[in-house]
């Protein structure tokens, strides 16, 4: 059992729900950032929900998951309607903070874009977590080829077991997958990122995370383990698992 808080900054309060005990495991935090843009009760009591409930689903299939983790949630204006409304990032381990944007542009609103994709960024932003993958605290090095494998991994967990899919992480047809995944295998360490994990100067986009896919879909295929027993290994070992030879 652990204990739910949820803090809201621009109310000052502070709410906590479950278990008593403060040797137990904290759990979820959850801050809404509301100095620019508020929430709706309403709002807060889906997301909440929704990210309770998911991080009990995590914990069953990711016991390493941290005991106490931050998670912040604010308003954004951004076009996100590729990524059905929600993105996030998983900024640091120590302390676990992870950061949600929801869009008001998505159609819908809010509590449209909540419900379809903010489990699946739950899912992937604690699969990071779990993993010691993180902006600030990244266990495996720079370097496209590990990006795309930590990433992939993320991307197929959220597949798998949320059930929600988006396009924008979906691999191309095969031969021209196979050819991004040679072509990130020669790249140098300090290849740019926003260019190979999000739009490349030549119009491709997000070529790391569907090349990613493509790689752990493969690996499972060929390995018969599932996403969880693979996200065990390192990305060099994911990548001789799918067939590669770094």
């Amino acid at each position: 059992m652990k204990s739910i808080k949820i803090i809201i900054l621009s109310l000052g309060l502070l709410f906590i729900n479950g278990c008593k005990n403060p040797s137990q495991p904290v759990g979820a935090t959850i801050t809404f950032l509301e100095e620019e843009k508020p929430f709706t009760t309403e709002q807060k009591e889906l997301i909440q929900e929704i990210i309770i409930n998911s991080e009990d689903e995590i914990r069953a299939l990711l016991p390493q998951l941290p005991d106490s983790i931050t998670v912040a949630v604010e308003i954004v204006d951004w076009d996100l309607e590729v990524v059905g409304g929600v993105t996030g990032r998983t900024e640091t381990n120590s302390p676990p903070f992870v950061a949600i944007q929801i869009s008001e542009k998505y159609p819908g609103g809010i509590t449209v874009a909540a419900q379809t994709a903010l489990k699946h960024t739950i899912f992937h932003e604690f699969h990071h977590l779990s993993r010691g993958w993180a902006i600030q605290d990244n266990k495996y090095g720079p370097g496209i080829n590990i990006a795309a494998i930590n990433e992939g991994l993320a991307v197929v967990f959220s597949e798998e077991y949320t059930h929600q899919y988006l396009e924008t992480d979906s691999p191309p047809q095969e031969q021209i997958a196979e050819q991004w995944a040679n072509e990130i295998l020669t790249l140098p360490t300090d290849a740019n990122y926003q260019h190979w994990m999000f739009e490349h100067p030549d119009g491709r986009q997000s070529i790391g995370y569907r090349t990613g896919n493509f790689i752990i879909r493969k690996a499972m295929k060929i390995s018969g383990k599932n996403v969880l027993e693979l996200s065990k290994n390192t990305p060099d070992e994911l990548w001789k698992l799918a067939g590669y030879q770094r």
